[in-house]
């Protein structure tokens, strides 16, 4: 089960990435709901969830970093890039006959890491 479910989540972002929105329903449980703490948004439905990635501004792209199962859920992290900016995203999912039936994710911008850590720190390098 935790192998469909994380190629499940794998197909979700490549059709995100490719701008296949309609393809994405299948994969969406018809009580599917997306959660945005950081912005306190929910979409209820997968139509809306469509919708709402076929109206989002911009050509951007995601690439998934890595997806993983834990126990019932799956948890990825992508990165996506639009122009010059990077966010980052962890993405929790739970499933309901083998469709993804709660989504819930925590974007975060990139940003310069402060002098004042520098001592203890070593820099990394940008994802591809």
């Amino acid at each position: 089960m935790n192998q469909h479910n994380i190629q499940v989540v794998e197909r979700l972002w490549k059709l995100i990435d490719t701008f296949q929105f309609e393809d994405m329903a299948p994969l969406l449980h018809d009580d599917f709901i997306c959660e945005w703490p950081q912005s306190k948004e929910r979409i209820r439905g997968r139509d809306n969830f469509i919708a709402l990635c076929k109206h989002y501004p911009g050509q951007w792209r995601v690439a998934s970093l890595k997806v993983t199962a834990a126990s019932e859920q799956v948890i990825s992290e992508v990165m996506m890039q639009y122009q010059e900016q990077r966010i980052y995203a962890v993405s929790f999912f739970e499933f309901r006959a083998d469709q993804i039936v709660r989504q819930w994710e925590y974007w975060a911008d990139t940003y310069p890491a402060p002098e004042w850590r520098a001592q203890w720190v070593e820099a990394m390098e940008e994802e591809a």
